[in-house]
């Protein structure tokens, strides 16, 4: 399974290292085959909000190679989304198996064109922001619809992380990547509780 993460000026690091911990433990514990990660960006590195220097594993790849395309909110989402040349780059990602997606990721999705008929959610503060791109704001922690899954807020990064674990193996491994992140308030087995529409 290739993830891809994609970091852009502006982005908030919790937002990527939240769902970057829970996700990576596929492959640490084997719970998937031929897992493998990169970090790509429009450039050789970037600056979260918060002055945090990130390098790029690589530069404008064509995102429709992952399996798994990770988008990161951040205020600077507002402005990407106008950003011609970097949507033209987000959209390489249309085709993808899972395109997830956590706090104002989901603006990114949305000037790309992949939440038209969805629902989908992100942080509260931006649900306005969200509505004119999908079919409905749904005010949940994570939803799922189709191969868009999108999380709330910040630290709902770590739940999503999470959900994508048990959705891509069992509750019984996203219970030993829970007690490796000693996070107790994920809960697993409950899949049916988040908010999903498959068809």
């Amino acid at each position: 399974m290739r993830i891809g993460f994609v970091l852009f000026d502006g982005m908030t690091m919790m937002d990527l290292a939240g769902f970057y911990e829970a996700i990576t433990w596929l492959g640490i514990l084997k719970a998937k085959e031929d897992v493998s990660w990169s970090f790509c960006a429009d450039k050789a590195e970037v600056t979260d909000d918060r002055h945090l220097k990130l390098k790029a594993d690589e530069v404008l790849r064509n995102l429709g190679a992952f399996d798994l395309v990770f988008l990161p909110g951040g205020m600077t989402t507002r402005k990407l989304r106008y950003d011609e040349d970097f949507m033209q780059w987000i959209r390489t990602a249309k085709d993808v198996p899972y395109k997830v997606s956590v706090c104002t990721g989901a603006l990114l999705w949305g000037a790309a064109g992949v939440l038209a008929g969805k629902k989908a959610t992100t942080n509260a503060a931006a649900y306005d922001l969200l509505a004119p791109y999908c079919s409905e704001v749904i005010p949940a922690r994570v939803v799922r619809d189709g191969s868009v899954i999108t999380g709330g807020g910040v630290t709902a990064s770590i739940d999503l992380g999470l959900y994508m674990v048990e959705m891509l193996t069992s509750t019984e491994t996203v219970i030993q990547v829970q007690n490796k992140l000693e996070y107790p308030y994920y809960q697993p087995g409950r899949l049916s509780d988040v908010y999903t529409r498959t068809v």
